[in-house]
């Protein structure tokens, strides 16, 4: 069984709009290496219809990006990518799966068949698997930003607070901070 690997921009206040972070080729970088670690991305449909719009034209060749960007559009291409959604079930996206019914099944399947692992970016998405105690790691880049508007981490809430364990902190040359926690496994214990 493969982790799932909860893994997004976040600002020092919590703010997950990706147009608030450090987008360049540094950060572009640690997320394709975080892609290349792992078997299958996995999305809300929001998260999804928003790469959709931007990354396959990216990997064809059809916007003007940095290496790094590139390398990164073209990963994601080829990359299995699994998205949860009740209101849409077609996605053409190159490599796209629909993940339908039970939320907890349908994600614990996925984590079985995939033991390279998961990584999963999208912010609500993330707040509903942590509710089902299905996230094993953390990995955040901490944005030096504090930008005073949401959406926020989990700002919909959890049942209990989440106990972690620092696994590293690599400060990147642009000020940000790439944070690697799991969970602790006493309280996951105790939490399920």
């Amino acid at each position: 069984m493969g982790l799932l690997i909860f893994s997004t921009n976040v600002t020092l206040d919590g703010c997950v709009d990706h147009q608030e972070g450090i987008a360049d080729n540094e950060t572009h970088a640690v997320f394709t290496r975080l892609m290349d670690g792992s078997g299958a991305m996995l999305w809300g449909r929001v998260t999804y219809e928003m790469m959709e719009s931007y990354w396959p034209a990216v990997a064809r060749g059809e916007a003007e990006v940095p290496p790094p960007m590139r390398e990164w559009a073209v990963k994601l291409d080829a990359k299995p990518k699994y998205v949860v959604s009740s209101t849409r079930n077609d996605f053409p996206w190159n490599n796209s799966h629909h993940i339908a019914g039970d939320l907890r099944t349908g994600v614990q399947n996925l984590k079985d068949a995939t033991p390279a692992g998961v990584l999963l970016g999208s912010g609500k998405l993330a707040a509903e698997l942590d509710r089902l105690n299905l996230i094993d790691e953390y990995k955040f880049l901490v944005h030096l930003r504090i930008v005073g508007h949401g959406p926020t981490l989990y700002e919909s809430g959890l049942p209990s607070a989440r106990q972690l364990e620092l696994v590293s902190a690599k400060p990147l040359r642009n000020g940000v901070v790439a944070m690697h926690y799991r969970r602790s496994l006493a309280k996951v214990a105790r939490q399920e």
